[in-house]
């Protein structure tokens, strides 16, 4: 009894201090579907802090796919894929989704998941061991980061984007195995890896590398594939990872990579053999999303992305602060400090905008920012109104 009080205790003043830092994280109830236009707790509110880039989460092909995904399947899956949860929507979605990537993955399969932290852990835990060493980009998600420390694998962590550091560590190695592990669009800064270049490093030091595409699917590239279709990359040594409730509006995530890697992560990746399948009715909407991706309607609202993110960094003007370079749609404004962070996204509430804010440990010390993600379904009013207001805070 006290041991449990004296626990309670302790967690109390930490919590209490994480308050004191302006490091304290509070949930925002919406009342309304994914949209620029959200009711958060009775106020209206324009929303740029979702990841729904193309605006699908609410598309009205996407939800009727996904009603007529439960009226056929049901709502839940009953078990995991190797029992008896695997269903004709989950084949159907990683077989379109093995050949959206065909022209990059050679002799690819696809393996859907529930998520893109469960996917990380899988791929990761599943191709590391005791022998094998991993290249970790300094600022790396942070479901790479856990999936490298349960790998039992040496963990190398090489700086951000630094190719002369990566290229040194793998000279030195005596691994038998090397996972060279990133991000492909970096998650809180919107910049993106250098993949052509880590590639050649890859084939020089007979390395694997392992790409969490996450914020680049559906965004990058021609017919949206992300930054392997951006970069043209094409190997048996790329294994890919996306989320499918970006871009793509619904939920879950995906591994494509060789055929050989993909039935090794079915036969041993701890995160997928043991855990109970997505609903099949989401795979079924996800086949309607990857049509939109791929087609006329993706393109047409990649090029609307585009403009509002040029129309972004065209209208800021910050004296103070400072805008990280990114042709993505993440668009980070820097601050520093995270009570003036906090201050700035209530002030931009109190406007109508939501914006989110981003503090340690999800961000360096002395980096906490406001992070604007921008889709194709803002309005070029609603982009300028929000660019006014940050230059505006910005000043006082």
């Amino acid at each position: 009894m006290t041991s449990d009080a004296s626990m309670l205790a302790v967690l109390k003043n930490q919590l209490d201090s994480l308050k004191q830092q302006q490091l304290w994280r509070r949930r925002w109830n919406a009342d309304t579907p994914c949209a620029p236009k959200v009711y958060v707790e009775g106020r209206e509110l324009i929303a740029f802090c979702s990841n729904d880039y193309l605006g699908l989460a609410a598309d009205p092909l996407v939800i009727e796919a996904l009603r007529e995904g439960a009226s056929i399947y049901g709502a839940g899956s009953g078990a995991s894929h190797l029992i008896s949860g695997h269903s004709r929507a989950h084949e159907k979605l990683e077989t379109a989704l093995a050949d959206f990537f065909s022209p990059h993955i050679i002799s690819g399969r696809a393996l859907y998941l529930s998520s893109g932290y469960m996917a990380n852990l899988a791929v990761i835990t599943a191709l590391a061991d005791a022998h094998s060493e991993i290249f970790s980009e300094a600022l790396n998600h942070a479901s790479l980061i856990d999936a490298a420390r349960l790998s039992r694998a040496k963990v190398s962590i090489y700086p951000h984007r630094d190719l002369t550091a990566l290229s040194a560590m793998l000279a030195s190695s005596t691994a038998e195995r090397k996972l060279i592990v990133t991000d492909g669009v970096f998650s809180m800064d919107g910049d993106i890896a250098p993949l052509t270049e880590i590639l050649r490093l890859c084939e020089l030091h007979d390395a694997w590398l392992i790409v969490d595409d996450a914020h680049g699917f559906g965004v990058l590239g021609k017919q949206g594939r992300g930054l392997i279709e951006h970069f043209s990359l094409r190997s048996e040594r790329l294994i890919l990872i996306g989320t499918l409730s970006k871009a793509a509006g619904v939920a879950g995530a995906f591994i494509t990579a060789h055929e050989t890697i993909i039935e090794w992560l079915i036969q041993r990746a701890r995160p997928y053999i043991y855990s109970t399948a997505s609903p099949p009715a989401l795979a079924h909407a996800l086949l309607t999303s990857l049509t939109i991706i791929a087609g006329e309607e993706g393109t047409r609202r990649r090029a609307v992305l585009n403009e509002r993110i040029a129309q972004w960094k065209s209208a800021i003007n910050l004296k103070h602060w400072q805008m990280l370079e990114s042709e993505t749609p993440i668009q980070p404004v820097l601050i520093g400090d995270n009570a003036l962070t906090m201050a700035a996204a209530q002030q931009l509430r109190e406007h109508g905008f939501w914006v989110g804010s981003v503090r340690p440990p999800t961000v360096p010390l002395g980096t906490a920012r406001l992070r604007v993600t921008l889709s194709s379904a803002h309005t070029h009013e609603q982009v300028a109104q929000l660019a006014s207001h940050v230059n505006t805070l910005e000043r006082t």
